[in-house]
């Protein structure tokens, strides 16, 4: 460690964010970066702790070598870090614009005062590594002969297709929809993770020998028994994508919509035609209701702020989190605290308030009178253990209010993959109807074919994605060639790497 006492000399100091007011008039990327000294001194930050919980256990699922890049980045041996960031981390820079940071929940230096920045640390190192020009295409210098195809192009999807190229595998990346990125694409919108930074780690993967199919709906387009006959391996990483409905009377009426759709069918009119074409969902001048609470919740408020919506609101089921950690949420897990996003930020900067409303469910539509919603009845609700302990759900009598509603966007989260592949590949399902593939294995019930990503453990972070992904290309090498030199999942590479 560097800077025995930088824990105590230095605050924390995130990386700056365009104002709220400002940056609602675009789509582009509303983070700003820290001057190289700043940065160095967020460095010095990271204790010399016996621990690093960061790194392990509830911190980060990949393993990323936190402490280490972090007294790289306060040597200011900058190109050093890269290497430690990309030994457990495919694609850093989607982790460190758009993850939620568990490694910073399980922070020991958190314990006492806040966080050493370790996501701004970490999209700060592989952001010098690109304008520095040290993240070139690195071919593999050998082929093994041997076939492997992913269908989905996601984050499962593309760790697992970069670590079995590197190891010299030829491998084929299949897309339904037009674009490669799957959720980082066309999930998650443009102004949070900028399409150009998805881009360009696409065209290092292509240069590097990865092929990607994009309009490739597998078992639609693409015939199953074929892609069998012509690849030795296949990787299932087609996401979680079956969305959570609300099934109350009016559901049926127009205005009603996935978020999903809003926000795919946003960005895909913003690459294609800067949103000329009008191929899109517009929250211009309309009462927007946003229901789930969520990272996808909060992208569509941000989404409808840019559109210029009318008024914003944002129901929650779940009450109200605490400031501070409840008893029963200890460090290291992660805090389960009141969060102000970007979108709430920006909601409240133009409607004078944050947009969410807790404990509230709704009980249903009502429309115009030619088919479209106009109006959203709910009721306050209150959580009480029952007998067992369990938490329930219990309406307040006499709270039922109403709630102008021209577009709703439904953002509860996903209930697992669709069933086309599922039934197509014949594949045994586990109670949550994910394909079932046991952890560290990662193969299903058919022979040669793997599942990684949302569609095997469920809904869940970019990063987990990335490590199921890394986690299925070590399981598919050792299938194909009988055994594998590529990280184990879970386990460091402090001991591994020579240092």
């Amino acid at each position: 460690m560097g800077k025995a006492t930088g824990f105590i000399e230095y605050s924390r100091k995130k990386s700056h964010d365009r104002p709220p007011g400002e940056r609602i008039k675009d789509f582009n990327l509303f983070h700003l970066t820290l001057d190289e000294e700043e940065r160095r001194n967020q460095g010095a930050r990271c204790m010399d702790c016996g621990i690093p919980f960061c790194q392990s256990a509830t911190g980060c699922p990949i393993d990323n070598l936190i402490p280490e890049w972090n007294d790289l980045i306060y040597r200011g041996m900058w190109k050093e870090a890269l290497d430690r960031l990309h030994k457990t981390n495919n694609f850093p820079e989607f982790t460190g614009l758009t993850c939620p940071a568990p490694c910073e929940g399980a922070c020991c230096l958190g314990i006492i005062d806040p966080a050493v920045t370790i996501k701004d640390n970490e999209y700060a190192i592989v952001n010098r590594g690109f304008e520095e020009g040290w993240i070139q295409p690195t071919p593999p210098p050998t082929r093994t002969g041997k076939t492997v195809a992913i269908i989905g192009s996601g984050p499962a999807g593309l760790a697992a297709s970069d670590q079995l190229n590197k190891v010299g595998h030829k491998v084929t990346v299949y897309e339904r929809a037009d674009r490669i990125g799957g959720l980082l694409t066309y999930g998650i919108p443009n102004m949070k993770l900028d399409k150009r930074i998805v881009q360009r780690r696409l065209d290092l993967m292509a240069d590097e020998g990865v092929e990607f199919v994009t309009n490739a709906n597998i078992g639609v387009d693409i015939d199953i028994d074929t892609l069998r006959q012509e690849f030795d391996a296949i990787v299932l990483a087609c996401g979680a994508t079956h969305p959570r409905d609300l099934p109350v009377p009016g559901r049926e009426l127009e205005g009603i919509h996935f978020a999903v759709k809003f926000l795919h069918q946003n960005t895909k009119s913003l690459l294609d035609s800067n949103f000329e074409d009008g191929q899109f969902i517009s929250a211009k001048d309309k009462h927007v209701i946003v229901i789930g609470g969520g990272d996808t919740g909060n992208d569509c408020l941000g989404t409808s702020m840019r559109h210029g919506c009318k008024s914003l609101t944002n129901f929650e089921i779940l009450p109200e989190p605490p400031v501070e950690r409840a008893p029963n949420n200890p460090w290291p897990e992660y805090p389960r605290i009141y969060r102000v996003d970007y979108g709430h930020e920006e909601a409240a900067h133009v409607f004078g308030r944050d947009p969410r409303e807790f404990c509230i469910v709704t009980k249903e539509f009502v429309g115009d009178g030619n088919g479209r919603v106009k109006v959203a009845h709910t009721a306050r609700i209150e959580w009480e253990k029952d007998d067992a302990g369990r938490f329930q759900m219990k309406e307040i009598p006499g709270s039922e209010e109403e709630w102008p509603a021209d577009l709703v966007f439904l953002a509860m989260g996903f209930l697992g993959p669709e069933e086309t592949l599922v039934k197509q590949f014949g594949l045994e399902t586990d109670e949550r109807s994910n394909m079932k593939a046991e952890y560290g294995r990662f193969a299903t019930s058919v022979d040669g074919i793997f599942a990684a990503g949302d569609c095997r453990r469920g809904q869940s972070l970019v990063v987990w994605a990335i490590a199921e992904g890394r986690g299925a290309a070590r399981a598919v090498d050792e299938y194909l060639m009988g055994s594998s030199d590529l990280p184990i999942p879970g386990v460091s590479l402090s001991d591994m790497s020579g240092t």
